[in-house]
């Protein structure tokens, strides 16, 4: 993503940013809908997690040691998500995933873990699979440098197949650990769950006594005030965080289930640590950007932002553009080429070559995109109507210009 490699062309830098707006090393400036891949819910250097930092840092960057930040953090975890009665941090999403895994394997004493075709959850080996001779059959390293051996023992689904679950889990339930599936896919443009989906996975999983995992490290704060879990009323055993609960800085966590989580090392045998994990200065912006989405109005005004920016783009495809715009919230994907995407396999149709296209003309006209069209929009609080306006105006614009390129 940072390389450009999906749309061609090299990447900017970045020098500095504020509200919704990023400016490159050049001196030009853009509209961000990319805000760090998700974490910047507030927007670029929000007032009240700057001067938090300002405070804190004088404090001491790092301990090794518990703090009281880290348990208040917790606590309001806890307290906004059903689904997590305990706790523990850690320093990125990757280490969240890797680390509920290992829990749930060391839980259940089985090996195998099945995830979704199309979702990711951080470079961790075993779940960097990709199907083999079917999505339904056995699984192949997706990246070099990982034996096929750390992923025998992955499990590939099709998202949004609830039929596809019962097949496999009927097939290796008694081996199966665990569940990892993104409630919202993020990784292949936002694919909202189908109705009952979820509903499907915690039935299945709990009739086997497997551990179904949400990786909300995308969703979590960001779709409702307690997450996918929230928006949705499906609990799963365990949750993955990052992103904003960070507020901007790395980050990580998981929790879940009392019982379960009891098995982590120091009071069960499942070991997990790290030095900088519960670091004070990134719990304290974590603290302050949770603190900032207390509002009794802060996910109406994410989701009438997210609405007014889906209708715009909506608006310019029926002028005879083909695509369409999935959304969840304040996340979502302007999909150019098929007219409904429910799936990663409806979604590796689109356009690519045309996508390249659009990134680089809404860039020129002052729009910065996530570069691929595999990934999700981000749209923070700062984010003004002007904002959103300017920005379907420039895709508009694009539009007619490609059209006219094109005849």
């Amino acid at each position: 993503m940072r390389a450009w490699n999906a749309v061609g062309g090299d990447p900017l830098f970045i020098a500095r940013a504020e509200g919704s707006r990023i400016v490159d090393q050049e001196g030009r400036g853009y509209i961000d809908y990319v805000c760090a891949w998700g974490p910047l819910i507030l927007g670029h250097a929000p007032s009240g997690v700057v001067r938090a930092l300002v405070e804190a840092v004088p404090e001491g960057t790092g301990f090794g040691a518990p703090t009281a930040k880290e348990v208040e953090i917790a606590e309001l975890v806890c307290g906004r998500m059903g689904g997590i009665e305990q706790l523990r941090l850690v320093n990125s999403g990757t280490e969240a995933t890797m680390s509920a895994i290992r829990l749930a394997r060391g839980c259940t004493g089985r090996s195998k873990v099945l995830k979704f075709d199309g979702c990711y959850h951080g470079h961790v080996d075993a779940l960097l699979a990709k199907a083999g001779s079917g999505v339904e059959s056995f699984s192949l390293p997706d990246s070099a440098g990982v034996p096929e051996s750390f992923t025998a023992g992955t499990v590939l689904a099709r998202f949004n197949d609830a039929d596809s679950v019962r097949s496999l889990v009927e097939r290796h339930g008694e081996d199966l650990a665990a569940v990892i599936v993104e409630p919202v896919c993020g990784n292949m443009g936002v694919i909202p769950p189908a109705p009952g989906f979820l509903e499907g996975l915690r039935e299945v999983t709990a009739r086997h006594g497997i551990v179904l995992i949400f990786d909300e490290v995308i969703t979590g704060f960001r779709v409702a005030r307690g997450g996918a879990q929230e928006r949705y009323g499906v609990t799963p055993d365990l949750t993955c965080l990052g992103k904003v609960l960070g507020g901007g800085l790395p980050v990580g966590a998981f929790g879940g289930r009392r019982d379960i989580m009891a098995r982590l090392a120091p009071e069960g045998p499942v070991y997990q640590a790290g030095t900088l994990s519960g670091n004070p200065v990134t719990v304290t912006a974590g603290l302050a950007t949770l603190k900032a989405l207390e509002g009794s109005d802060v996910y109406r005004e994410l989701e009438e932002k997210g609405r007014m920016l889906e209708a715009g783009l909506r608006e310019v495809l029926a002028r005879g553009v083909p695509g369409t715009v999935n959304r969840v919230g304040s996340m979502l994907t302007l999909f150019l080429g098929p007219e409904r995407v429910a799936s990663p396999d409806d979604a590796r149709t689109c356009d690519r070559e045309r996508f390249a296209r659009l990134f680089h003309g809404m860039l020129a006209r002052g729009v910065y995109l996530p570069p691929s069209q595999f990934e999700s929009w981000f749209v923070s609080l700062a984010h003004t109507e002007e904002d959103i306006t300017a920005t379907v105006a420039a895709f508009a614009d694009w539009v007619e210009e490609d059209g006219a390129s094109a005849r």
